[in-house]
């Protein structure tokens, strides 16, 4: 019986914003095709099986962790840093102990999407590319507005249904390279418990002249930045808020992002953070300002995007948030000394705030409308008009 004969019928997880990918590519159509080494070994849940079943199966030893005394070892994924006992796993519930070892996600995708980079977002890195995005399963936080929590939250929630797809690096790689993608990226659950996994996709990507990035929440360690530092290029940071209160509430720890920022920032890895902007969670204009001059302080030149939230999955009794709440809490980012503020999530609602402006000659150098790009003036990293360096990655 071949690998793909159990799952006829199945779907992969493969959604596309461009026309020329086809929507979920049934198993058995790459079974017939070039494409079958997409699909590895049949592996789906039996009746007495659960998701965490089926998961352990897909797992290796990982490398972040040290062993400790009477079998246990210490993870150093996240910012939790772990202390596992045999036989258990992390808060995150997909790297666990088994015989005094950390086994660690490996071999799948719980989700698949090619995007513009702008969706990420990105707005400093190689306007109008294509990104081919894949996420696994897990998390470290439990955020209530999650709008990834059918994959984050895939092990905690029942109602979670994802499904892992088994894939190569070599299959991943080859797909970005067949659709145009320039950039891949790890994303829609937290990437830095995937880590082992994502290096080594990030490490044959580069050998194909790929860009590598990372999606995360932030919670990061100095062990994990350390090891991902040779094989991501860019990195989006989620600054949920500016209080620990807030944070104690998505289970993380305010001072472990912000740590992780200024990490980011002095290991030279392209830097960008977003703060989804929540009604009477983290919109108050001391909070948000606290957050602009945090930033200020690491660099003014990080861009820093204040997105909209609209009601999802747990978090459903706060409003969606206005466009004019966005336009404040940029306004409150350029003032306290930001060069690059940008509101997101509400396209063609928020005047200019999508554009990329020359901090000197004011001049517009990239015009966007939602994920578009819709010109770009930049010419060699300088401003086409003055000449002045806009920080970022252009080329």
């Amino acid at each position: 019986m071949k690998a793909s004969d159990g799952l006829k019928g199945k779907s992969v997880r493969f959604i596309s914003a461009y026309g020329e990918l086809r929507h979920d590519y049934p198993i058995d159509m790459l079974a017939n095709k070039m494409h079958a080494q997409y699909i590895g070994k049949e592996v789906f849940m039996t009746e007495s099986s659960t998701l965490k079943d089926l998961l352990a199966q897909q797992t290796k030893e990982g490398i972040l962790y040290s062993p400790m005394q009477d079998g246990w070892v210490r993870c150093y994924a996240c910012g939790h840093r772990c202390k596992i006992p045999p036989e258990k796993d992390g808060i995150c519930k997909v790297r666990f102990n088994h015989e005094g070892k950390l086994y660690v996600p490996t071999g799948y995708v719980g989700a698949l999407q090619l995007d513009p980079v702008e969706k990420k977002p990105f707005f400093h890195a190689y306007p109008g590319s294509k990104a081919l995005s894949f996420g696994m399963l897990g998390c470290d936080y439990h955020c209530a507005y999650c709008q990834n929590w059918i994959t984050s939250q895939a092990i905690r929630d029942p109602l979670a249904e994802s499904s892992p797809e088994q894939m190569s690096p070599e299959a991943f790689v080859d797909l970005a390279v067949r659709n145009g993608a320039k950039i891949v990226t790890s994303t829609y659950n937290e990437p830095l418990i995937t880590s082992e996994w994502a290096v080594e996709i990030f490490a044959l990507a580069k050998k194909f002249g790929l860009v590598t990035s990372y999606v995360s929440n932030g919670n990061g360690t100095p062990e994990v930045i350390d090891f991902i530092q040779p094989y991501v290029d860019l990195y989006k940071i989620d600054l949920k808020g500016f209080r620990q209160r807030s944070y104690s509430q998505l289970g993380g720890v305010l001072q472990n992002v912000l740590d992780t920022i200024k990490r980011v920032y002095e290991r030279k890895i392209w830097l960008e953070v977003v703060t989804l902007v929540i009604p009477g969670f983290n919109d108050s204009k001391e909070e948000l300002t606290d957050i602009a001059q945090y930033l200020v302080s690491v660099s003014p030149d990080i861009p820093w995007h204040v997105t909209a939230f609209h009601q999802d999955y747990r978090m459903m009794d706060h409003d969606n948030t206005k466009a004019g709440s966005l336009l404040k809490a940029r306004e409150i980012g350029l003032n306290a000394g930001l060069h690059y503020v940008y509101a997101g999530n509400r396209p063609g609602e928020v005047e200019d705030s999508e554009n990329t402006w020359c901090p000197a000659c004011h001049a517009t150098v990239v015009e966007r409308h939602g994920y578009r790009v819709l010109r770009n003036e930049i010419r060699n990293g300088c401003c086409n008009r003055c000449g002045t360096t806009i920080p970022g990655r252009w080329q």
